[in-house]
């Protein structure tokens, strides 16, 4: 009796077993702000199954940063997913599989792969930009500046605007500052459309980061407009007649006026009598 109960078990858990699924996910353990997160997912679960792939910032409290869906199908080949990381802070992030059935994770094998998790490196801030981030049309693209701790290595830049890529990815030198052995690089890429260009910063230890520049289309020139005179015709001055001077009358002597008042006087006095 013992022996056919000990063959029962080990049968059941033969076909528990074999009931039960893989469900794999791999992501790389560390990636730069700024690159894509690629993971991927290995599976024999039935065709058609359905999950959930999602990405959480976890430092303190699990933030959820993008959800994707996820099925499964019948070749079973792995599949692949992206997360974009540019923007994002740095630190610890988790990519997890959620399984839309009640009770899924208990027909997944021991050996089952349902999370990893990924320090994303933000290493941006040693890039400092010491050219204009707006700039003309006619003096763009200066691309000027200096990465930490870089020193004489070299900086690859790639260079990408309104039209694609127009230039890179390449090395450019770059020249030591002896007071705090930063990498100083100074190049100029001809562009010959206003929009916005977007400069990623590798080295030999993988991205930097990416910087972005905006290019205007130069200031239109005014032309001065000089008012046109307008001709004014002149009246000959009119000439006044020379006033004759004034002819002053010299007053009378005085023996003269005092006789002839004596003379109005005795004429009165007649003029009396004779009435």
């Amino acid at each position: 009796m013992k022996r056919i109960l000990l063959i029962a078990l080990t049968l059941a858990c033969i076909v528990g077993t074999a009931s039960a699924y893989g469900l794999y996910l791999d992501c790389p353990a560390s990636i730069q702000v700024g690159l894509p997160l690629k993971c991927s997912i290995d599976s024999d679960l039935p065709a058609g199954y359905t999950f959930d792939l999602v990405m959480y910032h976890s430092e303190y409290t699990a933030t959820e940063i993008s959800r994707q869906s996820v099925t499964i199908q019948d070749d079973h080949n792995t599949q692949y997913r992206l997360f974009e990381t540019e923007g994002l802070p740095g630190g610890m992030y988790k990519i997890e599989m959620q399984l839309k059935t009640t009770g899924g994770e208990e027909s997944l094998r021991s050996d089952s792969v349902t999370y990893k998790l990924v320090d994303v490196l933000d290493r941006s801030s040693e890039i400092t930009i010491t050219a204009p981030t707006t700039q003309t049309l006619d003096e763009a693209l200066r691309i000027e500046g200096s990465i930490d701790k870089l020193s004489n290595e070299g900086v690859q830049i790639e260079v990408r605007g309104p039209e694609g890529r127009i230039f890179g990815p390449e090395y450019i030198g770059t020249k030591t500052d002896v007071k705090n052995d930063a990498g100083i690089f100074s190049y100029q890429v001809p562009v010959t459309s206003p929009g916005t260009y977007e400069v990623s910063f590798n080295d030999t230890k993988g991205f930097i980061g990416i910087k972005t520049f905006e290019v205007a289309q130069p200031p239109t020139s005014v032309p001065t407009t000089v008012p046109t005179s307008v001709p004014t015709t002149t009246s000959p001055p009119t000439t006044l007649p020379t006033p004759l001077p004034a002819t002053t009358q010299s007053p009378l002597p005085l023996p003269v006026v005092l006789g002839a008042l004596a003379a109005a006087g005795l004429l009165a006095t007649a003029a009396v009598r004779r009435q």
